[in-house]
């Protein structure tokens, strides 16, 4: 696609920014900042505004200036390379466009649709959208700028001769004559395609083309004017033709005008050989291979500032349903809110008194509990060693030395055990020395016979741990200790401690006679392990193979 055939034709023609009516004075703002910076080729501060002001419009009284402002974004983006977006953003007008009687909000939204179709070569579309811009009851020069841009089609399909005939007419209209833009756009376009067909009065008409764009100091108008006399003289004078080039690509750089560029160096690398060549190559491929990230830039920027206004958009209209909302319905909200508040007033009373009275009844059963497991361990081990210390004391003789030091020992047992079974039921510690704590408790199961084994518990993080758990594992390991005292007969215990990702699982094997499941049952201390270990989702496994020794795993989220 010749990219400056169409550039001429289809100029960028914005409407007037319509008076103020409705407007507020801060979418006037917003919309003269919007020109401001589209005038400074500051696009993305030029789109952001006009954002802005479409978004602040009101659909129902401001249809003018939400038409103006689609005008514009579409147009930012058509000029940016985004047709896709273009196209899309100028559809949003369409609904409006019936909402007004100026011919001249349908021409220009018709017109940018017709432009973006050009680009992406669907020449039917394109025509359709020219031909309802040129039906509209617009002014003769509106109407000259789209016939222009239907010969521009006809350029394209290299139908020369019939753009020819629409060409010609128009440079000739008092009204194109006139407007000396629109007039260097038609008789440019003409004598391209004269050049094209072999026509004397082609240069004629380029040089004078190029003459009004230099006086009115056109540098978009003045690419194409430069790139269309390179391409006259590429076979009659080329150095000629090298020095338009070259001009072309100057204009082009400074404008940003990527399509100008690679068009200038396509036309240089045929103009020159060697290392000149070569050079144009080289900046020809730089370029190209930078479009699609500039276009995709520049499609994402529109794109996020559409989203930012869309979604303070609609950030807003919500904060104003909800204090319209709030407004109206005040008092039934009110009413509600103490009804609520009533009824969780009701229900956390309700609730508080019956976690009150199932914690009572839990310390209950737990003091119960405790209290027949105290009495039954002094009625097992101590009431015995109480008896026969008594029935020693009163039967021997006491004055002997031997027989003091058998009452000693014996007494100094019943302290011990006194000493265990309180240990095995006061307050804890569950901060810096519960480890050795814990580790003094293990310590009282050894005995000449016994030898208990530690492995991996000073690798524990035990601060880390919750304290419900650090009672709940020395209770554990304390019934089983007792549990292998009572019923192992074994003279090995290991206990293995390891932390797995966010698990602590702890090992507890010894060499004695073992049990199977039905002994287990029967086993009220193990079945107190299984419980502790369940209350804190835990997961106990309990090896039932009789003669071979105890070995239990639990495992603890941690």
């Amino acid at each position: 696609m010749s990219f400056f055939l169409i550039l001429h034709s289809c100029e960028k023609k914005t409407l007037n920014n319509p008076e103020k009516k409705h407007n507020t004075a801060e979418i006037d703002r917003l919309i003269n900042l919007g020109d401001k910076f589209f005038e400074k080729s500051e696009y993305d501060s030029s789109y952001y505004y006009f954002n802005k002001a479409k978004s602040a419009c009101n659909e129902k009284k401001d249809v003018s200036k939400i038409i103006y402002s689609i005008s514009n974004l579409a147009t930012i983006q058509q000029n940016q390379g985004d047709y896709s977006g273009s196209e899309t953003t100028a559809m949003e007008a369409i609904p409006f466009l019936e909402k007004t009687t100026n011919p001249k909000y349908k021409w220009n939204i018709y017109t940018i649709i017709g432009i973006n179709y050009l680009y992406a070569y669907d020449y039917e579309n394109a025509l359709y959208y020219y031909n309802k811009a040129l039906n509209l009851k617009t002014d003769e020069l509106r109407k000259s700028d789209i016939k222009n841009n239907i010969a521009v089609i006809y350029m394209e399909k290299e139908d020369y001769n019939l753009a020819i005939r629409i060409l010609q007419p128009l440079s000739l209209k008092k009204e194109v004559i006139n407007n000396s833009e629109a007039f260097s756009r038609v008789i440019d376009n003409l004598g391209y395609s004269y050049f094209k067909v072999g026509n004397s009065k082609a240069l004629a008409y380029l040089n004078q083309s190029l003459e009004i764009k230099v006086k009115k100091k056109d540098d978009w108008g003045l690419i194409g004017s430069y790139y269309h006399l390179s391409e006259f003289y590429q076979k009659s004078n080329p150095n000629l033709a090298t020095d338009y080039a070259l001009m072309t690509y100057k204009k082009a750089t400074k404008l940003k005008n990527i399509e100008g560029q690679l068009l200038s160096l396509k036309l240089l690398i045929e103009l020159n050989t060697g290392n000149k060549s070569k050079e144009y190559s080289l900046k020809y491929l730089d370029i190209n291979d930078s479009i699609t990230k500039v276009r995709q830039k520049a499609k994402n920027q529109f794109a996020k500032i559409k989203y930012d206004s869309k979604k303070e958009k609609e950030e807003n209209l919500k904060l104003k349903a909800q204090k319209v909302l709030e407004s109206e319905h005040q008092k039934k909200r009110n009413l509600i809110l103490y009804l609520v508040v009533g009824i969780i007033t009701v229900i956390s009373i309700s609730i508080t008194n019956l976690l009150l009275a199932r914690n009572k009844r839990e310390k209950i059963k737990a003091s119960y509990t405790t209290e027949i497991r105290i009495a039954k361990k002094l009625h097992d081990e101590l009431a015995n060693d109480v008896y026969h210390t008594m029935a020693f004391a009163e039967t021997q003789d006491l004055s002997t030395n031997h027989n003091k030091e058998i009452l000693i020992s014996n007494l100094d047992t019943i302290y011990s055990r006194t000493r265990n079974i309180s240990r095995e039921n006061n307050s804890m510690e569950t901060g810096p020395l519960f480890i050795s704590d814990l580790k003094e408790m293990m310590s009282g199961f050894n005995t000449p016979e016994v030898n208990v084994i530690t492995n991996g518990m000073d690798s524990i993080n035990w601060m880390a741990l919750d304290n419900n758990k650090k009672i709940i594992i020395y209770r554990v390991i304390q019934e089983l200790l007792v549990n292998m005292k009572k019923h192992s007969k074994c003279s090995l215990v290991v206990l293995t401690l390891k932390k797995t990702k966010n698990k602590l699982q702890i090992d507890y094997t010894d060499n004695g006679v073992g049990a199977t499941l039905e002994q287990l049952n029967l086993k009220n201390g193990l079945q107190n392990v299984e419980n502790r270990i369940q209350a804190i989702k835990g997961i106990i496994t309990f090896d039932t193979k009789s003669n071979k020794g105890f070995k239990v795993q639990f495992i603890i989220p941690i």
